[in-house]
């Protein structure tokens, strides 16, 4: 309930009055806003009834009395409901992905949970209600992809291009994908198995001289806990070329920073 007054502005004479709420004061600044709310189902009640204002009349008032308008603004709630429902009956994994009739009887399944959680007058102003389908290995894939490149892009600030084969990916899926976290501790796993191996041979100068990293694990390789690792080579490639990507390690700075004009 406290956490309404600071979305609103807290009340006259009470700590933090001046400076307004902090939904309706960003809102009031920059009307043309994107606001997410997540798992709304653990808001309190209060918190529904200013939804509903907003929704329905598209303002609120705060703290000041003011009416900041939100007839520009999109608001996204996530939730988390029926989860167990679907998980309990097999809709996670590394199954192939259901049909479009089973993916309706989930739906289906949903929208009776969300019903039954949510007031009507709540899920009547509601313009849409999205339910997303379960993590298949091939999005899995597309994460470590993208958490990879994040990477990647940081070790080629210090010369040295990373590349990872099918296997070591793989092995980061199934080390970081969890049903019931979902793909959260994929991010875990890849400091876990390639960060902080990658630091320690950095540290000890095990790559000095070299200019690609690769990352790999023999196909069909067991992950028990016996050998838990994945496989770094560190190589001279001259193919790679780090200063076409705009770095230059003889200066260890981006190619033409600071250069002096004359």
């Amino acid at each position: 309930k406290h956490n309404v007054s600071r979305l609103v502005g807290a009340p006259p004479g009470y700590v933090g009055y001046e400076e307004g709420g902090q939904l309706t004061e960003r809102v009031r600044r920059r009307p043309y806003s994107v606001v997410l709310f997540d798992e709304i189902e653990k808001a309190h009640p209060d918190v529904f009834n200013m939804l509903l204002q907003i929704m329905e009349e598209g303002r609120l008032v705060d703290s000041f009395g003011r009416n900041v308008d939100f007839r520009n603004t999109v608001l996204i709630m996530t939730s988390n409901i029926g989860a167990d429902l679907i998980k309990g009956g097999g809709g996670f994994g590394f199954a192939k992905r259901e049909s479009e009739a089973n993916f309706d009887n989930i739906k289906g399944i949903l929208m009776k949970e969300i019903e039954r959680y949510f007031r009507p007058e709540f899920i009547n102003r509601l313009d849409d209600v999205i339910v997303f389908r379960p993590l298949n290995k091939e999005d899995l894939v597309t994460i470590v992809d993208y958490e990879t490149a994040k990477l990647r892009d940081r070790l080629m600030e210090q010369g040295w291009l990373l590349e990872l084969d099918q296997p070591a990916k793989d092995f980061l899926i199934d080390k970081g994908y969890n049903p019931d976290f979902g793909a959260r501790p994929l991010r875990r796993a890849i400091s876990t198995y390639i960060e902080d191996p990658l630091s320690e041979a950095m540290l000890s100068g095990e790559f000095q001289g070299k200019n690609k990293i690769i990352v790999t694990r023999k196909a069909g390789e067991s992950a028990g806990a016996d050998d838990e690792r994945l496989n770094f080579q560190a190589v001279n490639d001259p193919n790679v070329n780090l200063k076409a990507r705009g770095w230059s390690k003889k200066e260890e700075k981006p190619v033409g920073a600071g250069a002096e004009t004359t």
